[in-house]
């Protein structure tokens, strides 16, 4: 069974264009309705930011933590156990002045364990997810993608990778607040609705 983590991030919950076209992503990814799927609301969710004792709490063998470390760790090693255990990791995220919602970036270092989801080598950092691929839904109200005040996906798509992630696909309905709003919201969905299911 094909396991599914779907990964949204704007505050705006139903209304939410990047979480629309994210859904319509999964209905392409899994048109059986046979996938598990896990769905973690980070703008929900209300994460914490790294600290030292959550980032020490971390390196520290699971068996070798204190009851504190053990709580200081829960909702990294929690999320970690959900990226871990997907085979495609769906994100919806809007673009919040120039770059990722803050909830992202907590998650984000959260997530980013050395000897966990990356090593360092003497070649560099190596990701340690393997064999998982990405695809990321963005809405933004006048940002373009893949523009210089785009600070949003090229980080999301190198962090992802930097964890051993492929990014399969960007779809983006960028620049709604114009007046082809509307217009750019239909075709950003179209796409996900038609998006090739992996093979």
């Amino acid at each position: 069974m094909t396991k599914i983590l779907y990964i949204t991030a704007s505050i705006r919950g139903e209304d939410s264009v990047s979480n629309k076209i994210g859904k319509a992503m999964i209905e392409s990814l899994d048109p059986d309705g046979t996938a598990m799927i896990t769905t973690r609301d980070l703008a929900a969710n209300d994460l914490p930011f790294q600290s030292w004792d959550r980032f020490n709490a971390g390196l520290t063998a699971p068996d070798e933590r204190s009851t504190q470390q053990a709580e200081h760790a829960a909702i990294a090693d929690t999320l970690i156990a959900e990226l871990m255990a997907a085979d495609i990791i769906v994100i919806a995220s809007p673009i919040y002045n120039f770059g990722v919602p803050a909830s992202v970036k907590a998650w984000a270092d959260l997530v980013a364990r050395a000897g966990t989801t990356f090593k360092y080598t003497e070649n560099g950092p190596v990701g340690l997810l393997e064999n998982k691929r990405a695809y990321i839904a963005v809405a933004s109200g006048g940002t373009p993608l893949g523009s210089d005040m785009d600070h949003m996906s090229p980080w999301l798509k190198f962090f992802l990778g930097f964890l051993g992630i492929e990014t399969r696909e960007v779809i983006a309905a960028d620049g709604i607040m114009g007046e082809d709003g509307e217009a750019k919201i239909k075709a950003a969905l179209e796409a996900a609705r038609t998006m090739s299911s992996p093979g």
